[in-house]
């Protein structure tokens, strides 16, 4: 259970698609400038993402990866189809996007009009294609991690995009300097906003072997050295030595 939270909040706030590795700017600027259409599509970015991540898990994990056609049998395991990754992974994410374009120009014509030809080019979406090829990368171990993690990349775009169309909305109405207005503001509060994504890192990176490891460190540095203590016989013994020079040096001086 840990593991899906710590993945969950990981996703949307640390490895933001738009924050962290600025996958999908392209959507990302271009409908951001009303609330209404970026949450439309910043839904259907969720959705995509929930549904193809792990359709794309089942295909690497039973298809794609070095012997994983050996279901098929002991034959096949020496089998690898790595090299169809990008066409598989491209055709599902291809295939939901057209059912998403389907039921939006159904049920709401007016969004489908708004988002015009940024909805069909959620199958190019880079933080789409992004999501999967991290799932590969990362070698996320179960189907339920996999959803996760499609699911909450979705959402970090989704909040990302939300808050700058809300920005966007509201700077409508200050006063910003000439040379940067439009897409020159948008980028700095873009940057602005990924130093305080940024900052959630904290929040998962602390504790853990290499924090004890660090305080073991420092407490070998802080330690005085123990000085062994000097045995009594060996202190006599010196002792002795010098008080028979010292009486060899009076007869001589006698």
């Amino acid at each position: 259970m840990l593991e899906h939270v710590e993945l969950f909040f990981k996703s949307i706030f640390i490895d933001n698609m738009v924050f962290a590795v600025f996958l999908g700017m392209c959507s990302y600027l271009a409908v951001s400038k009303k609330v209404a259409t970026a949450v439309g599509l910043g839904a259907a970015v969720i959705f995509v993402l929930a549904v193809t991540v792990p359709m794309n898990w089942l295909l690497d994990k039973y298809l794609l990866q070095d012997g994983a056609l050996v279901w098929l049998g002991p034959e096949y395991a020496d089998y690898n189809l790595s090299f169809l990754s990008f066409i598989l992974f491209i055709a599902t994410i291809a295939t939901m996007v057209q059912l998403v374009e389907i039921v939006v120009e159904k049920f709401s014509p007016s969004l489908y009009n708004s988002l015009g030809i940024f909805l069909p080019l959620i199958a190019v979406n880079c933080a789409i294609l992004g999501g999967s090829l991290f799932m590969q990368a990362r070698e996320i171990e179960t189907f339920g991690l996999a959803f996760n993690y499609g699911v909450s990349s979705g959402i970090g775009w989704f909040l990302a995009i939300l808050a700058i169309a809300a920005i966007r909305e509201k700077i409508r109405y200050s006063n910003v300097p000439a040379p940067l207005r439009g897409l020159g503001i948008t980028f700095i509060i873009t940057g602005l906003m990924g130093i305080g994504f940024q900052s959630f890192g904290g929040m998962l990176t602390g504790g853990g072997d290499d924090a004890e490891e660090a305080t073991e460190q420092v407490n070998q540095v802080t330690q005085p050295e123990v000085v062994a203590p000097i045995e009594e016989e060996v202190v006599v013994d010196k002792n002795e030595e010098i008080d028979e020079k010292v009486i060899s040096y009076n007869d001589v001086n006698k």
